[in-house]
Parts: structure tokens; C-alpha cells; sequence
């Protein structure tokens, strides 16, 4: 009796051929061909009298019978193998497009073609894993990579995807942080602090301990934000594509207050030294009397000296401005000089 062909697997590969089939049947014992078509295959080999294993020679798209010819016939040409054309993949998109060098971004790959992938590359080097979830979508991990722009490309049995503008994945160096100007700030928040450091670009969160700032102006180096409102001591980070930075420290201070100036009196024509005492003035960037700034001299958390300068007699309203914000006034009284 002629051989028999039961099932083949696979039963598609490219036009190119090189696809291994395994050819299940009865009586495949001592075949002396094995077609695709009218085309014998590239090689074949008998590993039992129900299996051959054969290679698919170079073909036409479409589906051409398989049969095994022994001394004793030719087998049934009804199970078929189909060539399929050699369409290369086609990435149209990745998400996210961008992480940091370190690698183990998870990108989704988006484009056409894609079932079969054998490789997908960053550049010049392997996905750290990949897996394709269709023919439209593959989820590669991204390996450690040079700061930069590279191609994402997939390979199936089609061939390579292209380097085209939607296929590059940007590298991103770890930012860091090397300075915070002013270091505090009032516990209501909406003041202006400026991060200086590097790799600053693309800023997507900074934050102030567990909470997010407004990013107000974005540079490589300078980041302008405006801190929510907070309490104490806290840290200070910076999240980009690259990852998240090292952290400064941000101190929350309260609004100082102001009791008392001593002396309360003096010449209206004069400098008059006087001590202030208060609450809260160790940050004190200001001392102004009637709105005019002055000198001082911050000696501890509840003290400082100030020069009241001369001025119309009457009443001047005493302020200190600390990073907390500006205390209430506190009335420092002018004495005019004696008419003779």
C-alpha cells in the first residue's frame, strides 16, 4: 500500500521556505521523496514508519499539497502547506518611549506583522524578554542602554521592522539634584523654590516629601516649582523618564511672630538699636520699619537686633520676614526732638 499523510505541523511558513515540517502519516517507511507541490523538499529525514521531518523548499504564496513517495506510491495529496509572502514587521508606536539606562522598562510595541517574532532589539541589543500578545502588540523589557535614542526593531520570519521616527526608544540618564534654593519655606505652600542639578529635562513629578509640586519652568539643569502646603522636615525628589533623583532636604517653617521691640521709644532724628523678640525669626531674611528695610542681626530663634532708622515722628510699624512669611507689626514709637 502507498504511504499515507495525516497532518503536517506546522502547515504555513514563508515563501523563502526553511520552515521544519513534521509530516505524521502511515507507511512513510522507506520514502525516496517528499514534495511540496511540484517541489521536492530542501531535505528530508525518516525518523519512523508514522514521521517524517522535512524542510520546505523556496515557493510561491498559496497552498500546495504534501506527499511522500515510497517504492510502494505516491500518498494522498490532501493536507496542504501554505506559503505565506514575506511581509517584514512594521512598529508603529511604542508605550512608554522613553526610561531610564538602567533598563527594565516594560514598552508595549505597537505595529503590524508582528506574529512570530523572533527578536526585538533596543538598538543594538536583545530585549531583556519580550512576548507577542498579537499580531498588532508585543511587551518587550527593555535592556540597560546609553543615554540616547535608539530604534526598536522586531524580527519575525518576514524579516526586520525599520528604524522609522515612532520606533525609538530614549534613554534617559538618572537625574540629580545638587542644590535647593530657599531650603524653607512657609507651611501654606505657593512660594517659589529653584532646583539646580542635572538630567532635569522632562521633569514628570517633583516632590515635596508624599506630595506633588507645581512644575512652573523646566531646564536640564533648573527646575522652578511652587511647593504644596506641608509640616517639618522633608525630602525633596525629582521623577523623569531616567528615574527618580536624590533627595534634598525642605524645611516647612511657620510665620514668625513678633512681641516686642526694645527700647519702644527714640529719636525721631536718630538711629535707635533695639532688640526684638519673638517667635520663629532664625530664618529672618528682613526687618523693615514702615515698610523700609533695616538692619539686623538674627541671635537666636526667639531674639534679634535691628537698627530703627530715623524717620517722621509718630508711630512705625516693626516687621520681621522670616521663610515662614512676614510677622505682624509691632509699633516702634519716634520721638520728635524739643523746640527751644
Amino acid at each position: 500500500m502507498p504511504p499515507v499523510v495525516n497532518s503536517i505541523a506546522p502547515a504555513q511558513g514563508p515563501v523563502s521556505g526553511g520552515t521544519t515540517v513534521v509530516i505524521t502519516g502511515t507507511g512513510l517507511t522507506g520514502a525516496t521523496a517528499v514534495r511540496f507541490g511540484s517541489l521536492n523538499a530542501a531535505s528530508y529525514s525518516v525518523s519512523s514508519a508514522t514521521q517524517i521531518t522535512a524542510v520546505t523548499p523556496a515557493g510561491s504564496a498559496g497552498s500546495v499539497p504534501v506527499t511522500v513517495t515510497s517504492p510502494s506510491g505516491t500518498s494522498n495529496a490532501t493536507v496542504t502547506f501554505t506559503y505565506t509572502a514575506v511581509v517584514p514587521p512594521v512598529v508603529t508606536g511604542l508605550a512608554p518611549s522613553g526610561g531610564p539606562t538602567s533598563g527594565g522598562t516594560t514598552v508595549t510595541v505597537a505595529g503590524t506583522g508582528l506574529t512570530g517574532a523572533t527578536q526585538v532589539r533596543f538598538g543594538s541589543v536583545d530585549a531583556s524578554s519580550f512576548s507577542v500578545v498579537s499580531a498588532t502588540q508585543i511587551t518587550a523589557v527593555a535592556p540597560a542602554g546609553a543615554p540616547g535614542a535608539v530604534p526598536v526593531t522586531v524580527t519575525t520570519p518576514g524579516g526586520t521592522s525599520a528604524a522609522v521616527p515612532a520606533s525609538y526608544f530614549f534613554y534617559a540618564a538618572a537625574p540629580v539634584l545638587t542644590a535647593i534654593s530657599p531650603s524653607a519655606g512657609p507651611t501654606t505652600g505657593g512660594n517659589t523654590v529653584t532646583l539646580t542639578g542635572q538630567n532635569l529635562q522632562n521633569a514628570g513629578d517633583v516632590r515635596f516629601g508624599a506630595l506633588s509640586a507645581a512644575v512652573d519652568a523646566v531646564s536640564p539643569t533648573q527646575l522652578t516649582v511652587t511647593p504644596p502646603a506641608g509640616s517639618g522636615l522633608v525630602t525633596v525628589t525629582v521623577t523623569t523618564p531616567g528615574g527618580v533623583s536624590n533627595a534634598l532636604t525642605y524645611a516647612y517653617v511657620t510665620a514668625p511672630v513678633l512681641n516686642t521691640v526694645s527700647p519702644s521709644v527714640g529719636a525721631a532724628a536718630g538711629s535707635t538699636a533695639v532688640t526684638l523678640t519673638g517667635t520663629g525669626l532664625t530664618t529672618a531674611t528682613a526687618v523693615t520699619v514702615d515698610g523700609v528695610p533695616t538692619s539686623f542681626t538674627v541671635l537666636s530663634d526667639t531674639q534679634m537686633a535691628a537698627v530703627i532708622p530715623p524717620g517722621p515722628a509718630g508711630a512705625a510699624a516693626v516687621r520681621v520676614t522670616t521663610a515662614g512669611g512676614t510677622s505682624g507689626a509691632v509699633n516702634f514709637q519716634r520721638i520728635p526732638a524739643p523746640v527751644i
